[in-house]
């Protein structure tokens, strides 16, 4: 009776909890453009001279520069990711004003450094003193001082552009600026004749690494030409939404009536085991702060089939036994044992073939490697590990002995 009522106390308080956190984490799923609306653009960045390659770091930075762009635009959470050498892909869902931000963000990086001389106040800095084209590309560099702290070691073209601003600003600051937005305002110790010069006050090697990379991508500003767009319509992306949840909600009807009807008590335990696979995916989704987007549902859909399959796989197993003549609490031992290795290989299997989609892939085929993985692990826990908890504690309670209650008839049983 005890091990009855522990059965019914998980089942409670799964479903209760999945009650509770349901609307929360629903309303914090966040939609891809494909679903939402919106537009996705794939660049191939060059120097804006045209001549040289393109700097990694400088891909990264200039990744970063319009994911900042995009926000200060007021565009929710764009997903912004590079891609092999000089591609970088953008994805804004659910923007009204699509002309203005694509304008906006083909705009190649613009490094100033400004003093405040003639400006309204100390910190006004409206005095443009060098541009990113005064630099040498790639010539920002970490350097470390006798103490070892991180400096940012710069080379200019011309040295007596930067010989005259030093001199005419040593005690005041020069404050670097990337897309108008302030990076660091360090003061000019010094009149600086060789053409170079370094910047300290960075209080971590890794905040000295990223102005450089700052300096450098303004210094080598990338060109940004589309090679693919997509935009996807509000109206469109609700209707494939609409019909996604649908087909979604019918497809489970079916495989839990399915489950019910073929294996009875453990069709019922897996029916369970299913629901909360559903609900722990969406916790997965909250904590990976994922985009949902179409190939991610299909690779969630195809994440409770592997589920399904999981279930039937012990259940067979079980059944087998209880034909072969074998107690019940024999059989789930069995069938429990017998399946395991099988399960087990399967998601080896997919897992194999879901890191190579994730490292090969690119775009929305990594998306759904992603999704994959994350299904297969709570696959694991929830419809290989729970099932079996929760079978234990009914046929230790004794009261589910007859071979009806896990499908077999009594016709099937072979006398040992």
């Amino acid at each position: 009776m005890k091990r009855l009522l522990a059965f019914v106390l998980v089942v409670v308080v799964s479903f209760g909890l999945i009650a509770w956190t349901s609307p929360w984490l629903l309303d914090k799923t966040k939609l891809g453009l494909d679903l939402k609306g919106g537009f996705e653009i794939l660049y191939e960045a060059e120097p804006l001279s045209g001549k040289g390659d393109v700097d990694k770091k400088s891909l990264i930075q200039t990744a970063k520069s319009l994911e900042d762009r995009a926000n200060k635009q007021g565009v929710a959470e764009p997903e912004v990711t590079t891609e092999g050498k000089n591609r970088i892909r953008v994805k804004i869902a659910g923007v009204t004003n699509e002309a203005e931000v694509r304008e906006m963000l083909k705009k190649p990086a613009e490094l100033q450094f400004r003093s405040a001389e003639g400006c309204k106040s100390e910190t006004d800095y409206c005095k443009v003193e060098l541009v990113g084209s005064d630099f040498v590309e790639g010539a920002a560099k970490v350097e470390y001082d006798q103490l070892n702290r991180p400096l940012i070691a710069i080379k200019v073209k011309d040295k007596k552009k930067l010989a005259d601003v030093s001199e005419r600003l040593i005690g005041k600051r020069l404050a670097i600026f990337l897309n108008d937005e302030l990076q660091s305002d360090p003061v000019v110790q010094q009149a600086l004749t060789e053409g170079t010069a370094t910047i300290s006050g960075q209080p971590t090697p890794k905040d000295a690494q990223n102005l450089a990379d700052v300096i450098n991508l303004g210094a080598l500003p990338l060109k940004l030409n589309e090679k693919y767009t997509q935009s996807v319509g509000a109206t469109l992306g609700q209707k494939s939404l609409e019909d996604t949840v649908l087909a979604g909600a019918v497809a489970s009807v079916a495989i839990l009536l399915f489950m019910l009807i073929f294996y009875r008590l453990p069709g019922l335990i897996a029916s369970i085991c299913l629901i909360v696979f559903v609900w722990v995916m969406f916790i997965a989704f909250w904590l990976m702060n994922a985009t949902i987007t179409l190939p991610g549902i299909a690779a969630f859909i195809l994440g409770i089939g592997i589920a399904v399959d999981t279930n039937i796989i012990t259940a067979e197993r079980i059944k087998d036994e209880i034909r072969s003549g074998k107690s019940i609490a024999s059989s789930l031992r069995a069938g429990n044992k017998n399946s395991f290795r099988t399960v087990i290989d399967a998601h080896i299997t997919n897992i194999i073939a879901t890191a190579v989609l994730y490292f090969i892939g690119q775009g929305s085929v990594k998306g759904f490697a992603v999704v994959q993985l994350a299904s297969i692990i709570v696959n694991i826990l929830t419809n290989l590990f729970l099932p079996r908890l929760l079978l234990q504690l009914v046929v230790k309670s004794g009261r589910f002995s007859k071979p009806s209650y896990y499908g077999v008839k009594e016709s099937e049983i072979r006398a040992l």
